[in-house]
């Protein structure tokens, strides 16, 4: 009794459950190699992780190039330089037109009398003196006034300040002299010990030595436009006999701005 071979149909095919069928989509992506991919660029941008775990394409952003300087900004430029070093030449040469018409010169600051009326020394080393100084300003310039707006005299006995006064403003003509007699008092002024030793010795040897210090602002016309402001320092050495009745016997001022 032979066996027959039973029929079999495809709609009896018993497939294995371990091993199941492979779509058609499936089957053509891996037969596909990678390089021959047909995903378009933007699809195969990474995606990179943004803030707050939200992920996204990565977009490049395009440097703006600057735009190029002008030809009217160069041009611009170049004009303002011209014009400002043209006011410097200019400015320049009205200087030097002054100053070779006027020919200005400083002032000068003298010392024409001194008077010691009083000083003595209180206690070990306390000064009290007083001085009378004739001073005299002059203006040696043709054609430029001169304005003191600010003037203040200090009075020295070697390093120490004894003495400081003020002068009221006034104006000099052209070659013309002002004098100011200035009052310098000294009351209870502490000088160190060697100091005040050398104090009593000049005044028994009759010849006492003073330091006279001056600052002033000046300011030279020239003309109703034209002004100079600037300051002048003196330094004079005074010597004087002893007091009281003393008199100036000696000076040497120097004068600069």
């Amino acid at each position: 009794m032979s066996s027959s071979p039973i029929p079999m149909s495809h709609d009896h095919i018993e497939l294995n459950p371990q091993f199941p069928p492979r779509r058609p989509q499936q089957q053509e992506q891996h037969q596909q190699p990678p390089f021959l991919s047909t995903q378009s660029p933007q699809a195969q941008q990474p995606y990179l992780p943004r803030r707050g775990g939200v992920s996204g394409p990565l977009k490049i952003h395009h440097i703006r190039k600057t735009k190029p300087i002008t030809w009217f900004t160069t041009w611009l430029g170049v004009i303002c330089c011209a014009i400002f070093w043209i006011i410097v030449i200019l400015a320049g040469l009205a200087i030097l037109i002054v100053y070779l018409t006027f020919k200005p010169r400083s002032p000068r600051f003298e010392v024409s009398s001194v008077t010691l009326d009083a000083a003595y020394i209180d206690t070990g080393s306390l000064l009290n003196a007083d001085l009378t100084i004739l001073t005299n300003f002059t203006n040696p310039n043709k054609r430029v006034s001169v304005d003191f707006s600010f003037m203040v005299l200090q009075l020295f006995y070697e390093d120490t300040l004894i003495a400081t006064r003020a002068i009221d403003p006034f104006s000099v003509s052209s070659m013309e002299t002002r004098f100011r007699s200035v009052e310098m008092i000294s009351s209870q002024v502490s000088l160190p010990i060697d100091v005040s030793e050398t104090l009593r010795k000049q005044m028994g040897g009759n010849g006492v030595v003073f330091n006279l210090q001056g600052s002033f602002r000046t300011r030279s016309n020239f003309g109703s436009f034209f002004h100079y402001s600037y300051w002048l320092y003196s330094k004079c050495t005074i010597v004087t006999t002893s007091p009281p009745s003393g008199i100036l016997i000696a000076h040497k001022c120097r004068t600069k701005r």
